[in-house]
């Protein structure tokens, strides 16, 4: 009989197929760069809005400049406060469970491992197969086990607010100086138009990544998008406009 010791997997057990996103946590980097792909898609539209809006009343550049800055900043720190909170709240959420799982394990451990047994068999495992798999993911890290079979949460990889603050006023930030910038930098009869094509360019970029990330359809995203930030350009400058015509 030869000896198949230092041979390649056998095609009836492959190994991970390269190409494959296999790395842990991968989902989480994928919510985060969907996260500020979003963020600066607000901040396009936001700030375009605003400064279109402007420029329907008035064709002062330092108007302009004083509107996008005020709500670049408004829109970052917003954006920035309202993830702090809710990624916070989460995280409270997400340790407090863990908490209560640590003292069930060193209170009844007999109990919690019968329970993971159950949770695992619930997944399709035979009951004898469950009961092993749960025995020596206990031995490993009963803690670890409980929190991502239980509860659906990795102990290594809670949300931190701080870095979702962060990504949302940078990405917020960047989205909005397209818009600023495509305002204030040309000359007075190109800034409209200008401003226009750019934002529309950018919001159907940030659908077609959006949608990419999601693995679902380009088109319907980069439609919804586009038309979305044209109607609250269209709005505001039809509000700026009457406001301007009418003096206020």
């Amino acid at each position: 009989m030869s000896d198949h010791s230092g041979d390649s997997p056998r095609p009836d057990h492959p190994g991970p197929h390269p190409g494959e996103p296999h790395h842990e946590g991968l989902s989480t980097r994928l919510n985060w760069l969907r996260a500020a792909v979003l963020g600066a898609n607000d901040g396009i539209v936001s700030t375009a809005g605003l400064v279109v809006g402007v420029a329907g009343a008035t064709d002062s550049r330092s108007a302009l400049l004083t509107a996008g800055l005020a709500g670049l900043m408004a829109g970052s720190l917003s954006m920035a406060a309202g993830e702090y909170v809710s990624v916070s709240t989460q995280r409270d959420s997400e340790q407090a469970a863990l908490a209560l799982e640590r003292e069930e394990l060193a209170a009844t451990p007999q109990a919690e491992l019968e329970e993971l047994t159950g949770l695992l068999e619930d997944r399709g495992i035979s009951r004898d197969l469950a009961r092993e798999v749960a025995e020596q993911l206990t031995a490993r890290d009963a803690l670890g086990a409980h929190a991502r079979v239980e509860l659906g949460i990795d102990p290594d990889e809670l949300a931190n607010p701080w870095h979702a603050a962060w990504a949302s006023f940078i990405s917020f930030t960047v989205g909005s100086l397209l818009p600023l910038l495509a305002i204030v930098l040309p000359p007075q009869e190109w800034r409209l138009a200008v401003t226009v094509v750019s934002v529309l360019l950018a919001l159907v970029c940030c659908g077609w990544i959006s949608a990419w990330l999601g693995s679902a359809p380009a088109r319907p995203a980069v439609v919804r998008n586009a038309a979305g930030g044209a109607i609250a350009m269209a709005v505001t400058y039809a509000v700026g406009a009457l406001l301007g015509a009418a003096g206020v």
